[in-house]
């Protein structure tokens, strides 16, 4: 166990693991370890905390294995107009995960909240759908179109999974993926179109590249819904790319015909698109 209890989240990873054996070895010797433990755990404020008289706030960990949370419960409900929060978890250091309470303590003393701040990175955005899934479910019906549905979102996800996509969204036929490449993401939209033929269907994709913001969990910008825009102008079996996508992979190997300019909806300017040969 060691002190695993004092973050139980990164217990149970090498540098966690790493770090709280570094801390078992060096905070303290023994015999000052129990001295402290005795102090700290000797430690009463019952009859002090009903006189604080200052703007006061508890943060405290549910699952806390130091110190249990009906402990901080109490001091909130005795000390006059103590404001109160607690946080899911276990771990009595917030030092691995610290944003939850940063974000508490700046409300508290400035009086609101900070909004989040996206992150931004570069990614590569494929959208892929397939074409005429409407009349190709008039057509089977029901029971068959699921059928036919399933297979398709189970190789296009064989595929995603062998080229180290990341899936981001499935609206009904349609993936929305990203990629740290731009040349694995064209060749992933390639072996999704084969993949599926066999089934009597198509699917048509687009790509672009560019910067995306990350905010909780979900990706979004300007480059998404390009990429989104770009799909849209692909034709049954083609993999079409924006013109950053194709000089990005220069030198890849990977062949293109010029498809011309296009307006795309709600995004300024002309934008030179590209088909992949296959």
């Amino acid at each position: 166990m060691g002190f695993r209890f004092l973050a139980p989240s990164v217990g149970d990873v090498e540098w966690g693991r790493a770090w709280l054996g570094r801390v078992a070895q060096h905070a303290a010797t023994p015999a000052a370890w129990e001295a402290f433990a005795r102090m700290a755990f000797g430690i009463d404020v019952r009859h002090v905390a009903p006189a604080i008289n200052v703007p006061t706030l508890i943060v405290h960990a549910v699952d806390d294995q130091v110190c249990h949370v009906e402990n901080a419960r109490f001091l909130a409900r005795t000390i006059p107009g103590a404001r109160y929060v607690e946080l899911p978890g276990g771990d009595h250091v917030p030092w691995f995960d610290p944003d939850a309470t940063l974000a508490e303590i700046r409300e508290f003393l400035t009086g609101r909240r900070e909004a989040s701040t996206p992150d931004r990175a570069l990614a590569t955005v494929l959208f892929t759908d397939l074409v005429d899934s409407t009349a190709h479910a008039a057509e089977l019906g029901d029971r068959r179109w699921r059928d036919l549905l399933a297979r398709h979102l189970a190789a296009v996800r064989h595929e995603l999974d062998r080229f180290s996509g990341q899936e981001l969204d499935t609206a009904g036929d349609g993936f929305f993926a990203t990629f740290d490449g731009p040349a694995r993401a064209i060749r992933c939209a390639l072996a999704i179109i084969d993949a599926v033929r066999p089934f009597g269907v198509d699917v048509r994709a687009g790509l672009h590249c560019g910067e995306v913001e990350i905010l909780d969990g979900k990706i979004a910008g300007i480059a998404v819904n390009i990429g989104a825009r770009v799909a849209g102008h692909a034709v049954a079996g083609e993999v079409l790319v924006s013109g950053t996508v194709k000089d990005l992979v220069a030198g890849s190997g990977l062949e293109f015909e010029d498809r011309g300019t296009a307006a795309l909806k709600g995004i300024p300017g002309k934008w030179g698109l590209f088909a992949v040969v296959a």
